[in-house]
């Protein structure tokens, strides 16, 4: 006991600001060798939100605060922090339970992937140039909604629209259903139980948008610990990574309407996407990762 007190003792004047625990944050998600690819680029990068989340200060202003002097039960919540992320490998956004595309912030858990999507980058301008009138659209699919992310996304960048948000995961939908309170979207967003289309209304979609799980069966056995806390269900795509593409892209024509689009986004799948799909004639999106992570199709195409 004494032992312990006295280790306590040590941390707590070892560690007495925002500057040093981000300091020894560093080191020690470098010298763990952690993956970042679940918001933050680097370990800087997500040292510093960890730090700034679990002080409960202002994500966006850490220099204010990098010298001020912290209490020794907030060093010791910022050290279990740190730890669990390097020792367990445990993506950050389950730690903090939460996860940000753009501007918006969602509720996650282990019940669902990280979100994270390009497509999230095409939403804010209403797919320009593909979308001539966003007003006038006024039915969404999003399937494999996941935390329902996107389609509270969509629902935002279309007013006039309702969006049919379709996970096959009863685990997934309890989340996707608490962001949508969040975001006072009810009546909106509607989540859906359902194997891709089959539980879906019937009815023709302006938009049907999907991330879909599209890793390939060889990439699935090399991801990094990070990925594997994840749904694996909401991650492996079968041999080439496309089994769930082939199924959307076969069920898009009858559901969408004559002027309607297709969008769909693969990873780093293009080679196994343009094997399978080339021949409609894919047109590919670009995003901040280049233009091979999202594909559009429009309903002519898929007639």
């Amino acid at each position: 006991m004494q032992r312990l007190t006295e280790n306590l003792a040590m941390t707590t004047t070892t560690f007495t600001t925002p500057r040093d625990l981000l300091r020894f944050a560093v080191t020690r998600f470098n010298g763990a060798k952690l993956f970042f690819g679940h918001g933050s680029a680097e370990a800087f990068d997500e040292a510093a939100y960890l730090i700034l989340h679990t002080l409960k200060l202002p994500l966006d202003k850490l220099d204010p605060f990098l010298d001020a002097r912290l209490l020794p039960d907030e060093v010791l919540q910022v050290l279990a922090v740190i730890e669990r992320r390097a020792a367990e490998r445990v993506p950050a956004a389950y730690i903090t339970n939460e996860a940000w595309l753009g501007s918006y912030n969602f509720y996650v858990d282990e019940r669902v992937i990280v979100p994270r999507s390009f497509i999230a980058e095409l939403i804010p301008n209403q797919f320009s140039p593909w979308v001539s009138e966003p007003d006038g659209v006024e039915n969404i699919l999003d399937l494999c909604t996941g935390s329902g992310c996107l389609a509270i996304m969509l629902a935002d960048a279309f007013p006039n629209s309702v969006v049919d948000a379709v996970d096959i995961s009863p685990d997934a939908l309890a989340v996707a259903e608490r962001n949508v309170r969040d975001y006072k979207l009810e009546g909106r967003v509607n989540p859906i139980a359902s194997d891709l289309y089959q539980n879906v209304p019937f009815k023709k979609y302006d938009l049907i948008v999907s991330n879909p799980p599209y890793v390939n069966a060889e990439s699935m056995g090399k991801l990094p610990p990070e990925y594997l806390h994840e749904p694996q269900i909401a991650l492996g795509g079968g041999g080439d990574g496309m089994d769930l593409v082939r199924q959307i892209v076969a069920g898009a024509a009858e559901r969408l309407t004559p002027e309607g689009i297709l969008m769909i986004e693969i990873g780093n799948e293009r080679e196994f996407a343009e094997a399978a799909f080339g021949h409609l004639g894919l047109t590919w999106l670009t995003t901040s990762a280049g233009d091979d992570m999202v594909f559009l199709l429009t309903a002519e195409q898929l007639q």
